[in-house]
């Protein structure tokens, strides 16, 4: 799905547009207005408020009028009355900085949900890596069959390390995505928690430490 990121600010957009390539999304990001409606056209919009060159909630009417596609407002303004006028205007969302990566991934699924319900009969099939099978829609983990039960962490951090098996991920990288991007405690917690997944799937897969980087989770045949 191709997303296009409105916002000038080009730490929040790095991340942003790192978090939404890891899970699978394309990400076209322009920094003002004019670059916006001049953009091509995206399935879904992130829209700062805040933009050098106009009002973001002048583009997101302009975007609004010209047809259905789905838009979220992010900005730093606070202000119930900005959340309401743009909500009236057009935008099907509004997330408030400073916020988490993981947090504006869950409001645009909600958000395609709505706006795209899904068709009963092209569900999601749980996926399948060797002896392990997630169940991303039900939250739910399967070990030959049989189910595991995790903490939601637990799930969180093994639906992020299968999304791409064999790649090496830092401890910020999977920190931010699992912990969300505003964790300021110890990153030992994550050394408990792989050491828990390790014990609750022995010999399904090998979570293995990259020295001085990160992990990586590889499958077992």
């Amino acid at each position: 799905m191709r997303v296009l990121l409105v916002e000038d600010d080009e730490p929040i957009a790095e991340s942003l547009r790192r978090g939404l390539r890891r899970y699978g999304f394309e990400v076209d990001w322009v920094r003002t207005g004019a670059e916006a409606l001049a953009a091509a056209e995206a399935e879904l919009v992130l829209l700062d408020l805040g933009l050098p060159d106009t009002d973001g909630l002048d583009v997101c009417r302009e975007l609004r009028a010209r047809g259905d596609v789905p838009i979220i407002v992010i900005s730093a303004r606070s202000d119930e009355v900005d959340r309401v006028v743009g909500l009236e205007i057009g935008a099907d969302d509004y997330v408030t900085k400073p916020f988490g990566v993981r947090e504006v991934i869950a409001r645009m699924r909600a958000v395609l949900r709505r706006v795209r319900p899904a068709d009963p009969a092209a569900q999601a099939q749980p996926d399948r890596y060797g002896q392990l099978t997630l169940d991303r829609r039900g939250r739910r983990s399967y070990l030959d069959g049989a189910e595991v039960l995790l903490t939601p962490k637990e799930y969180d951090l093994l639906a992020f390390l299968t999304e791409e098996p064999g790649a090496v991920f830092t401890r910020e990288q999977i920190m931010e995505a699992v912990w969300d991007a505003n964790w300021f405690g110890p990153t030992k917690t994550l050394d408990v928690h792989i050491g828990s997944l390790r014990r609750k799937f022995p010999g399904a897969f090998a979570i293995e430490t990259v020295r001085g980087v990160g992990f990586r989770l590889v499958v077992s045949a």
